[in-house]
């Protein structure tokens, strides 16, 4: 009886371990893994068990900036089964990947900011404490987001940091409650006129839309001087996957970054 009442509180209760099977992923991908489920001290009754994806946001609202992890891909497992004491059960599993999952890696190197992991959750009839296990998942750029990224990186740009933003950009098709930011340290050529240049990926399965987030600097009069200041500039394109290798990217990038540097006021 007392192991039973242990068991109620999370003592001497059923445990989970998640293992990917995969070392990576991409966007619009399949992530495939398995659950270890041990049984505690007495039988429990399992009323579910499932995998959820989480990504670690921020909010910016009319107060000050938070972060919450927020789920965006649920899959269930199990539900109203019983666990026996002592019993090892394995049960794989297989989550797809929205095609608007942000990056969290690039060749192995993790995203400075990134943080989206698998959470297991284990909820068992009669028992106060829900065992959890979250595990990071690196999630690969496409290779139309790649070749993106490696336009940025040949143009002089430098890779800053990343961020998740609970909002919605304008102007294009969204799924997802957030989007993906990175952040880019100014090129050389470019420094004088923009302090810093973030990029959006919205993938879909034929193509892609890169948005573009360009903080361009602007002096205007303050206090009877000129002051700087700067003023953000939004473009966007689609980059349809059949034609990834039959564009000059850097060429067209630098293009597009060379009209939005041109000046367009007295004080621009």
């Amino acid at each position: 009886m007392f192991q039973k009442v242990l068991a109620s509180f999370g003592s001497g209760g059923a445990k989970v371990d998640a293992r990917l099977l995969d070392r990576s992923v991409r966007p619009g991908g399949t992530l495939h893994g398995e659950v270890l489920l041990a049984g505690g001290q007495v039988d429990q009754e399992v009323e579910s068990l499932s995998v959820t994806l989480l990504a670690r946001v921020e909010t910016n609202g009319s107060g000050p900036a938070e972060t919450l992890d927020l789920p965006f891909q649920n899959v269930q497992l199990a539900g109203r089964e019983m666990i026996r004491a002592g019993a090892q059960v394995r049960v794989p599993f297989e989550v797809q990947m929205p095609w608007e999952t942000p990056i969290t890696a690039v060749f192995g190197k993790y995203l400075t900011g990134m943080a989206v992991g698998l959470q297991t959750n284990l909820n068992l009839s009669g028992t106060l404490v829900d065992p959890q296990d979250v595990d990071a998942v690196a999630i690969e750029p496409l290779p139309a987001q790649h070749r993106i990224l490696d336009a940025f990186s040949r143009l002089g740009f430098q890779f800053s940091r990343a961020s998740l933003e609970r909002n919605r950009l304008d102007g294009v098709d969204q799924q997802l409650p957030f989007f993906q930011e990175i952040h880019f340290a100014s090129a050389q050529g470019f420094a004088g006129v923009f302090s810093e240049l973030a990029v959006s990926f919205l993938a879909r399965p034929s193509d892609l839309q890169v948005v573009l987030d360009v903080h361009k600097r602007v002096r205007v009069v303050k206090g009877g001087g000129l002051g700087a200041r700067a003023q953000s500039f939004v473009g966007s394109f689609t980059l349809e996957y059949a034609a990834l290798s039959r564009t000059n990217w850097e060429q067209q990038i630098e293009g597009w970054l060379r009209e939005v540097a041109k000046p367009r006021g007295i004080f621009d």
